[in-house]
């Protein structure tokens, strides 16, 4: 399914369900060795996909969500490739945005969340712009508004806090 973010739309999938991150990445024509977003409600949905860190660290984290900061964070053993790629940590955020929020919070769990495009193209910032990127391809399209002149989540190492992305 395609659904808004912050500050584009978001393609994403229950991760838990390998057969549908591989079917994302196959869509994205991305490689799987870059890992993948994951967005949820809560830093509880979160949990069995991260390892445990300390309440300093955990409230790094805490102090941005909800918000555009993804931090890479120590993957827990046995996280799929497919989502964290050839790394040992596992992105991701809870985001601002409430249509992204409120997904999580009913399907109960995170969700994977890479921007709804092909790898190498630039991201949809509205529903029909998704649709002309990912038309003849079945998926969900949630509406809903992005900020236009926001920029992509920043991505920080949890544990240097060393800018990824800005």
């Amino acid at each position: 399914m395609a659904y808004p973010t912050e500050a584009v739309y978001g393609l994403g999938c229950d991760p838990a369900q390998l057969d549908a991150v591989q079917r994302l990445l196959a869509l994205k024509q991305r490689s799987w060795r870059k890992g993948l977003i994951l967005v949820a409600a809560d830093q509880a949905q979160l949990a069995p996909y991260l390892a445990e860190q300390s309440a300093e660290i955990r409230a790094r984290a805490a102090a941005t969500w909800p918000g555009a900061t993804t931090w890479l964070w120590p993957a827990r053993a046995g996280v799929s490739p497919l989502l964290r790629g050839t790394h040992n940590t596992l992105a991701v955020r809870i985001p601002s945005h409430p249509l992204a929020l409120e997904l999580c919070r009913v399907a109960g769990h995170p969700l994977v969340s890479t921007s709804a495009n092909r790898s190498g193209q630039h991201p949809s910032r509205t529903a029909l712009e998704v649709r002309r990127k990912l038309g003849r391809y079945p998926v969900l399209v949630l509406h809903g508004a992005v900020n236009r002149h926001a920029r992509p989540s920043q991505i920080l190492d949890l544990l240097t806090q060393r800018h990824i992305r800005s």
